[in-house]
């Protein structure tokens, strides 16, 4: 954790200016819209004028919650040898904060964010140029003076460089310090060089120490190189890039910036994710008093219609997208456990063809044990959090994480692998260094390990009292974004 500076408290108030290609509630595809939307709300809460830039998607100009939104501006904006115009709307959803969105049609009125469902758009550079040089051209039309510019992932990458050099042609100061944050490295915005012509940037940065990777253009590694500082979601994960196993080809690029380099822990949104208030959930319940999970418990197994389980047989939930990052194979290679064993197993989620298949036929050589929904469903996994014993997450790499925070507020201890936010987040019950403040249980990320987990889940599950002290050492764990977001205002209040 850095320290605040003696001078200029984390508390003081400050100009910030998030920008992300999605933002919960209004646009999701990802822990990207909750980490985002939840940082810039908290940010609000806490006092600060905050302003987040978003794309114009259709989801967001049709939203239900974004209520209010106003024409504020239009703008011109270069691209190669042409001017594109465009439209910049607003609306605020709370004090403190406002949204504005980047549209133009032509570019964000479609049905996908991404692409279509198949493959991306192909004119996905050409999309987020447009946007960061429609932020940059806001902040200079708005004038917001902005203390923080902060921007998310690939989409974001290009905004520090093309506002620096904006500002050196223009001689208009645009903001103080600029920050950018690699939710997932695996994401490069990797494009070929002809799109490099967009940026309107000088030749110069078209080389090896520019935006050039391999004779493409790199837009995550324009956010590396060019913001004043670099963070990921989790202190684990900051170490883990530097490396050649994590580091996907960037690791060389994050080692000139190691000490510009922070980790910094998300958090959770516990309005959304609460036991005690889920609108989601057949019942509520704290962690005085258990009863609504045990009849959140019921409620799944009837929805999935598996054969009801007595409190002697654990309930393990999974909810991911079916990739191999996330370990599906992982637990795949251990069908033995769940078929032999009484147990129950439900999951939640699409996405590899291949392994969807396999998760189904899985699911067909037990249909009684173990569930399947195969599909995006957000009460859904609120219900397999809630009603579950356990919570599984195998993922060979995981920057932060999100569902192993929902588990332990919601009394779920997890199953995780030893990586990124998950290492950072869960402490293993069986360890002896840990045992006594242990909230779930961790391995190696490998199927052997996972195996030894899911063994030694089935005896912690059968000493009730010690599976209850971990559940009660997840529940009182606190992981919201209140916490989180402080981590956000020493490193701002550090670097001006």
């Amino acid at each position: 954790m850095l320290e605040t500076p003696r001078k200029l408290s984390y508390l003081a108030v400050m100009k910030i200016v998030q920008v992300a290609s999605e933002l919960f509630p209004y646009v999701k595809t990802g822990g990207l819209a909750d980490a985002a939307g939840s940082l810039s709300a908290t940010l609000a809460g806490h006092g600060h004028n905050v302003s987040v830039f978003l794309p114009g998607y259709r989801a967001v100009l049709d939203h239900h919650d974004a209520s209010g939104i106003e024409r504020l501006l239009r703008i011109k904006i270069e691209m190669g040898d042409v001017f594109m115009s465009g439209e910049v709307r607003v609306f605020s959803p709370r004090p403190n904060q406002k949204i504005y969105l980047i549209c133009r049609d032509e570019l964000f009125d479609r049905k996908g964010v991404y692409g279509n469902g198949e493959r991306d758009y192909e004119d996905n550079y050409h999309r987020y140029i447009f946007f960061c040089k429609g932020v940059i051209e806001s902040l200079r039309q708005l004038n917001l003076q902005a203390d923080i510019v902060h921007a998310h992932d690939w989409q974001a990458a290009m905004l520090p460089l093309l506002l620096r050099y904006t500002e050196r042609r223009t001689a208009t100061p645009l903001a103080l310090k600029t920050i950018f944050t690699i939710h997932n490295i695996a994401f490069q915005g990797l494009f070929p060089m002809r799109s490099f012509h967009r940026t309107n940037l000088p030749d110069e940065l078209r080389g090896v120490d520019g935006v050039e990777y391999y004779g493409q253009m790199n837009f995550l590694k324009a956010g590396i190189l060019f913001a004043d500082r670099v963070t990921t979601v989790s202190p684990r994960y900051a170490q883990e890039i530097q490396t050649p196993e994590f580091g996907c080809g960037l690791d060389g690029v994050i080692a000139t910036r190691a000490e510009d380099l922070a980790g910094l822990l998300n958090g959770i949104d516990t309005t959304v994710w609460n036991p005690a208030t889920d609108t989601h959930l057949p019942a509520t319940y704290t962690a005085a008093d258990l009863a609504g999970k045990a009849t959140c418990r019921t409620g799944l197994l009837k929805k999935l219609k598996l054969d009801p389980a007595s409190p002697d047989i654990p309930v393990y939930g999974m909810v991911c997208r079916l990739t191999e990052q996330k370990g599906v194979q992982l637990l795949l290679a251990n069908r033995d456990f769940f078929l032999n064993n009484d147990v129950r197993l439900a999951i939640l989620g699409a996405g590899d063809k291949r392994l969807e298949q396999a998760v189904r036929d899985l699911a067909a050589a037990a249909p009684r044990k173990i569930g399947l929904a195969m599909r995006l469903d957000e009460a859904m996994s609120h219900l397999i959090e809630a009603g579950s014993d356990y919570f599984l997450m195998p993922s060979l790499f995981e920057p932060c994480g999100l569902n192993q925070m929902y588990s332990l507020a919601y009394g779920t201890p997890p199953l995780v692998t030893q990586v990124g936010g998950l290492h950072d987040t869960v402490r293993d019950a069986d360890a002896p260094d840990t045992a006594a403040t242990g909230t779930g249980i961790t391995f190696a990320p490998d199927a052997h390990a996972l195996r030894d987990g899911l063994r030694r889940s089935l005896a912690l599950f059968a000493d009730k009292p010690r599976h209850a002290a971990v559940q009660a050492r997840g529940m009182a764990t606190d992981n919201s974004w209140d916490k989180a977001a402080q981590s956000y205002e020493h490193l701002y209040a550090e670097m001006l």
